[in-house]
């Protein structure tokens, strides 16, 4: 049987939002949250995905269970168990979805096969554990083989998909066909955007609810900015400093960044240089590659690109620990391709450049370095190829910062006129590299859009939004 792993999730109350977000959505989120709770008595809300750490999935969840453990909701989280082959298949799922080959394997019969053995053997380990009446979201393509089993058990399954592509092809039909058999009985759809759902899940059970961010979890919440060379210093990027890099942890305890990056670089960054940041998983359609070789072709090539009177512009790529994410079998494959270029660049560009992996040992840990790492940066790059929703752009926009990001997927939901620049084209990489440099030679359009962009955010993707959709969507469950 599947060894199912419990996330602990501590409570948070939903009155740290309150100064926030205003007196006015704060009350409706408390009207909204009481008769929640009333409704929701007695039955467990469950959440299942394929990780604990590393994307922004489980980055989601840990906020969202929180928030609703502290109404008083018993909301839980449990992470399925898989082997290397259905990590392997889910993952060209994964590509497909978003339109393209991946590792060009096979969704065939073999394949079928062992998703559904694999997902049953989940659904087995959970089975024992639900009643009738309890609600449970699956997460993404691994969990979908899960949906028909609950169901039979008189469990409300939600299925919500946070990937998906604007525009289908051969390969998403392909991708969608392999997962249509699993998803017929379930009770309600949830994609990031309308589009992305497939034309055969029926209108009435489809639900959209962009992502939102937590304002005060460790990747998001303030950090003096006297205190930020401490995290980069500790991380290793630059030389060391007396000082303790301490942020607070999701419980509300003291944490501290105590672990190093690792770090591929010719030396410690330059203090006085401008820093652009891409964080995201080591995953093709981020295109890590694609940022590093339009940088240096862009903004090293034609000479120091530099913000006013400071140093010259530097680039950060920065990704988890390929160990640490446990349904990403492309991860190191991606790594290796961007440390090979980066060891063919010449070294006046290699000193440019760093590549930077976090460790997950401690995902509280982890979230305090991507927030560092953001709050450090003078522009934030996603220059992803294809893309579900992309947290990291408005993580980054939060954090007051102007965003180069390409015109793909819910990327159009966030980089809204005034807050950065959008790419048509993400693989071009000579407008990409032109629009970088015209961005660093314009520091003060840079702050104004910052300014915008963590207004925006507040506005639209601060959590209470998120928690109030779904509330609507259980409350629709559970009075049909």
């Amino acid at each position: 049987m599947a060894q199912l792993l419990d996330v602990d999730v501590s409570a948070r109350s939903q009155e740290v939002l309150a100064p926030l977000i205003g007196g006015d959505r704060f009350s409706r989120l408390q009207a909204v949250s009481d008769a929640s709770r009333d409704r929701l008595a007695g039955r467990v809300v469950w959440n299942v995905n394929s990780t604990a750490a590393g994307g922004g999935v489980a980055e989601m969840l840990r906020f969202l269970v929180g928030y609703i453990r502290g109404d008083g909701v018993d909301a839980r989280w449990v992470v399925m168990d898989g082997d290397p082959a259905f990590y392997a298949i889910t993952k060209r799922i994964h590509n497909r979805i978003h339109g393209v080959q991946g590792d060009g394997g096979a969704l065939g019969p073999a394949e079928a096969a062992h998703y559904r053995g694999v997902t049953a053997a989940n659904a087995a380990a959970l089975l024992p554990r639900v009643s009738p009446g309890d609600v449970v979201l699956l997460h993404d393509p691994q969990t979908s083989g899960l949906a028909p089993h609950l169901a039979q058990a008189q469990v409300k399954v939600v299925w919500r998909c946070h990937i998906g592509a604007d525009r289908t092809n051969a390969w998403a039909e392909e991708a969608w066909e392999f997962l249509r058999p699993h998803l017929g009985l379930c009770d309600a759809f949830v994609f990031s955007r309308r589009a992305y759902a497939p034309a055969w899940v029926p209108a009435e059970r489809l639900w959209v609810i962009a992502p939102s961010i937590d304002p005060f979890s460790p990747k998001n919440q303030p950090i003096p900015d006297a205190q930020l060379p401490l995290f980069l210093s500790t991380m290793g990027l630059t030389s060391p400093q007396a000082g303790r890099a301490r942020f607070t942890r999701a419980d509300g305890t003291a944490g501290e960044v105590t672990r190093p990056a690792t770090v591929v670089s010719e030396g410690p960054l330059d203090p006085d240089g401008a820093l652009v940041v891409q964080v995201s998983r080591w995953d093709h359609l981020k295109d890590m590659h694609g940022v590093m070789t339009g940088f240096a072709s862009g903004v090293v090539g034609p000479g120091d690109r530099r913000v006013g009177s400071t140093g010259a512009a530097q680039l950060v790529l920065v990704g988890p620990s390929v160990e640490g994410v446990a349904d990403d079998p492309e991860g190191a494959a991606v790594l290796a391709q961007c440390i090979a270029s980066w060891e063919a660049l010449p070294l006046r560009t290699r000193r440019r450049i760093r590549l930077v992996t976090l460790p997950m040992v401690d995902v509280d840990e982890n979230a305090a370095m991507v927030n560092a790492l953001q709050r450090s940066a003078a522009i934030v790059v996603q220059k992803s190829l294809a893309e579900g929703f992309g947290l990291t752009v408005v993580e980054g926009m939060w954090k007051g910062k102007p965003v180069l990001a390409s015109r793909v997927g819910g990327i159009v939901d966030q980089v809204v006129p005034g807050t950065g620049v959008l790419l048509d084209d993400p693989s071009d990489l000579d407008a990409y590299g032109d629009a970088l440099a015209g961005l660093l030679d314009r520091p003060a359009d840079c702050a104004r859009m910052g300014d915008n962009a963590h207004r925006f955010v507040l506005q639209e993707f601060v959590g209470d939004r998120q928690l109030l959709q779904y509330a609507a969507l259980l409350e629709h469950l559970l009075s049909t």
